[in-house]
């Protein structure tokens, strides 16, 4: 029974794990923490001025922060109608050579007091380094 339990334990980890993608930071991506084989999530603000839009495709470039570092990302498609500069934003999708995330996904909260979990943790780390190394 252990050994059938073992085995069946095992696959469907195997199974699972192309799967799982995990929330990671700007700070993390940019200090080279989150994996480039895999699909993550990266979670933070929309850096004012950052957007940039295609004239001829539906192609969107913007810049992702926490206020410690900042991840460019390159999105394919329609972006949430919440989705603006200086406004949450969590992206999926995997990283290129250069650092970019090629996201598949674009998520924006819903209203003005919501902000993901995960996002939310690393904004208030990042503001709390910063506060803390200043005079």
């Amino acid at each position: 029974v252990v050994v059938l339990s073992s085995a069946a334990i095992g696959l469907a980890t195997f199974a699972l794990r192309d799967n799982i993608n995990l929330f990671y930071p700007p700070a993390d991506v940019v200090a080279g923490k989150a994996p480039t084989d895999r699909s993550i999530r990266l979670g933070g603000m929309v850096v004012a001025g950052s957007i940039e839009r295609s004239d001829s495709e539906l192609d969107t470039t913007f810049w992702v922060t926490d206020y410690e570092a900042s991840v460019p990302v390159r999105y394919s498609g329609i972006l949430p109608d919440l989705f603006a500069e200086g406004e949450g934003v969590v992206a999926e999708g995997t990283l290129d050579d250069s650092g970019m995330l090629i996201a598949t996904q674009v998520l924006a909260k819903h209203d003005e007091n919501y902000m993901p979990p995960e996002a939310q943790h690393a904004l208030d780390q990042a503001t709390k380094n910063t506060s803390s190394t200043r005079p």
